[in-house]
């Protein structure tokens, strides 16, 4: 697939996750000219990450749920959908004009209709040690045995909540590691909230992968459950874990690698830069775009598949991607209403049974308040090095919201354009204010969202003739 970007698409989707490629796949299969942009040098997303080249010989050590993958990006590779890998999105105008940079060099052109595909971010885990060196995220370290196939060594503990900390536990065994520990922060009282939903998860396809992890890890790790009071400890580097468990007293444990995880929430970065209306979802403790039942956003000719829309999951994203695709190809005018809707039934029976059992999930794995919102000297915006503290009196002077909090600290103006704050930052203010954090919103994004250098914007049109040559076209 040629990886040269034509002035003008009637499709781009950006993000080669499962959402992304299924779109592509789907829409490319219908007539449509469609270009799929992505980060990563091969398709697969973060949950498919180097499906087509990890270093892992073994293929039970990432599970059938990674191989699934395999099928999508083969049916992508058969679509006839421009494929561009390497691609940084850094910007979508509400008329669909696209920035990009590939191989050091920017350049824009236009899609009749944009599909965001962006994924999940870990949410942050802002305890005190956090930012620590062998402190890292479960998701990188699945990063690092995906695409290199490496483990980390020494006294490795697992910390936190949610599905992934437990099928990394397993895949982590399975890859000959050794773990010490892993310590459960599911509160005991989310059980309350999640029991009446149990029915549905019962006849789910949750249940049997989640008890034949909970079995592979716990026959071999110690697991110390109702975790609370999080946080690691080290003079120049991660030494111990302290915690308390059950209401008791602090207990340590030595540990030289710390992975820690509470769940997913959308990667809203691109959506909000484009000016896509968003909502707090206070189930799962999160903002996510408002999208219709074809992930049609607020903006007219852009939609938004997969977890970017709401968390889900890889089977779900999927679905979301072809109903996306579907409703894209009506709309360009290559497919009429009825076989939109003919197609997408079978899409929306798929949705039905993957969703089934989700609510007991994102009530259970529901995370503490005390491990979402810190205190004291605990740091929040680790590019600006913005303490929970300065946030707090900075909100006693009277600022109300995460864009005033800008002005006062640079809190979220960092390389990360706040990926790894957005969320403590709202939460706290929205905490310290006494109102709920959809009155306080979100950090308001504007271009580029992600690091753009000098050299690459000197790549893009400098005239008035060029750049309307590139409209026009």
């Amino acid at each position: 697939m040629s990886s040269e970007i034509k002035p003008q698409y009637q499709l781009a989707v950006i993000g080669a996750g499962p959402a992304g490629l299924a779109a592509a796949s789907m829409a490319a299969g219908l007539g449509v000219d469609t270009v799929l942009l992505d980060e990563q040098p091969a398709p697969g997303g973060q949950i498919y990450r180097a499906i087509t080249e990890t270093h892992l010989r073994d293929p039970a050590v990432l599970g059938a749920d990674y191989w699934h993958g395999s099928d999508l990006v083969g049916a992508f590779r058969a679509s006839g959908a421009q494929h561009v890998p390497g691609a940084t999105v850094w910007s979508v105008t509400r008329d669909r004009e696209i920035g990009v940079s590939v191989g050091g060099g920017a350049q824009l052109f236009r899609a009749e209709r944009v599909i965001l595909a962006t994924g999940a971010l870990e949410r942050p885990f802002p305890i005190a040690g956090w930012t620590l060196p062998g402190v890292m995220t479960a998701g990188a370290a699945q990063i690092l045995l995906k695409s290199s196939g490496m483990v980390a060594e020494g006294r490795v503990v697992l910390a936190g909540t949610g599905p992934l900390l437990w099928l990394l536990a397993a895949q982590y065994l399975r890859a000959g590691a050794s773990i010490a520990a892993v310590l459960d922060t599911t509160p005991r009282e989310n059980w309350r909230a999640a029991l009446p939903h149990l029915p549905a998860f019962l006849t789910s396809a949750y249940l049997p992968t989640g008890l034949r992890l909970l079995r592979e890890v716990r026959t071999r790790v110690p697991i110390v459950r109702d975790v609370r009071s999080l946080r690691v400890l080290g003079s120049q580097r991660a030494e111990e874990v302290a915690y308390q468990a059950g209401g008791g007293s602090e207990q340590r444990i030595a540990a030289d690698v710390v992975l820690l995880h509470q769940g997913v929430v959308p990667n809203l970065n691109l959506a909000n830069a484009i000016g896509c209306r968003q909502a707090w979802q206070d189930t799962q403790l999160c903002f996510a775009p408002e999208v219709d039942e074809w992930g049609a956003s607020s903006v007219d000719g852009v939609a938004i598949a997969g977890d970017g829309a709401g968390i889900g999951g890889a089977r779900i994203a999927a679905e979301r991607g072809r109903l996306a695709a579907l409703d894209s190809a009506f709309r360009l005018g290559r497919i009429d209403a009825a076989k939109r809707d003919a197609e997408a039934a079978a899409c929306r029976q798929a949705l039905q049974r993957f969703t089934r059992g989700r609510s007991f999930l994102d009530l259970l794995y529901r995370p503490r308040t005390e491990h979402r919102i810190p205190t004291g000297d605990t740091l929040v915006c680790r590019c600006e090095e913005v303490t929970a503290r300065q946030i707090l009196d900075t909100v006693k002077l009277g600022c109300s919201g995460p864009n005033q909090m800008k002005s006062f600290l640079r809190c979220g103006m960092g390389p990360c354009q706040g990926r790894l704050c957005g969320l403590t930052v709202t939460e706290l203010i929205a905490q310290a204010r006494g109102v709920m954090p959809a009155e306080v919103g979100y950090y308001r994004l504007r271009p580029p969202i992600k690091p753009i250098t000098l050299e690459e914007l000197a790549s893009l049109p400098k005239t008035d003739a060029a750049v309307n040559a590139v409209v026009r076209s």
